[in-house]
């Protein structure tokens, strides 16, 4: 099959690429221009440049939608309107199949902007005349990962941590290389047509539980010290020591990890069966590589 992934210059596109490259011929979108590349055919386009889409996606079959703004100005807006363009675009292409890469725990009452964005996307996406398989996933734990490298930089730069009630949030992290098996998985799936999936890992643990379980994997012991509230002023000293994260990107991650985010049905592992990856070797591939 001819299948295209917008954002393939990303965390999840960059990983993707080489293994849908193994059985499709791929097609490579990002905003930016990228030196050849024999996993993928390259092309400059903009989610928000409908005419750019529809000229990158020309005789796709799948897309994938893995675009996301957060950082930038008006995310939520730039990517409501980036969903309206996928969907139209891959309608003119003839595609088949869109495959979307969304977040747990985006059907909350109470939800940040973040993961109401993620939430507003999968609905847009869907509104459209191509049938959308949507990915609900926890946090991925891999190199490059903006979740995984707040928890990381939080390890690594403070002996001691102020933290808010959120660190007793649930979660169900899951490795990035198990992430991209399903989504190259899905692929060309009838039977995945118009259906969402809750993607985890085999472990559900706190927000505290996994920051200890990394430090001791980088040989830590930090003192945790939990409070009712975090005020605005230690909010943003906190996510200044949090670098090389950006405090755009980190500031709406965390204003989402008072969200539980735990699968709540396994389907996934039926149509793309293997044994998932533990969180210690996933983070420790991940700390390895980083």
């Amino acid at each position: 099959m001819r299948v295209a992934v917008l954002g393939a210059g990303g965390t999840i596109g960059r990983a993707l690429l080489p293994a849908l490259a193994a059985e499709h011929e791929v097609i490579a979108v990002s905003r930016t221009p990228h030196a050849p590349d024999p996993d993928a055919e390259w092309h400059v386009a903009d989610v928000t440049d409908p005419a750019s889409l529809e000229r990158a996606l020309d005789g796709a079959e799948v897309v994938y939608h893995l675009v996301h703004s957060l950082g930038q100005a008006g995310f939520a807006e730039r990517d409501r309107r980036g969903a309206v363009n996928v969907a139209r675009a891959a309608a003119e292409c003839g595609a088949r199949q869109i495959v979307y890469l969304g977040g747990l725990g985006d059907d909350a009452p109470d939800l940040s902007e973040h993961l109401r964005s993620r939430a507003e996307t999968a609905r847009l996406l869907a509104e459209g005349s191509v049938p959308v398989t949507t990915l609900r996933a926890a946090m991925i734990v891999g190199t490059g990962s903006a979740a995984f490298e707040t928890i990381r930089a939080l390890v690594d730069r403070l002996p001691g941590m102020i933290c808010p009630r959120w660190v007793r949030t649930e979660t169900q992290p899951v490795a990035l290389g198990d992430v991209v098996r399903y989504l190259a998985g899905v692929a060309g799936r009838d039977e995945a047509f118009g259906e969402t999936y809750d993607v985890g890992g085999p472990e559900v643990m706190t927000y505290r539980t996994m920051i200890e379980r990394i430090a001791r994997l980088r040989g830590r012991r930090p003192l945790i010290v939990e409070v009712p509230v975090l005020s605005p002023r230690l909010s943003s000293l906190w996510l200044h020591l949090v670098t090389p994260v950006q405090a755009s990107v980190a500031r709406p991650l965390v204003e989402g990890l008072r969200t539980p985010t735990v699968a709540r049905e396994t389907r996934i592992r039926e149509l793309v069966p293997f044994e998932p990856t533990p969180f210690d070797e996933a983070a420790r591939l991940a700390l390895a590589s980083g």
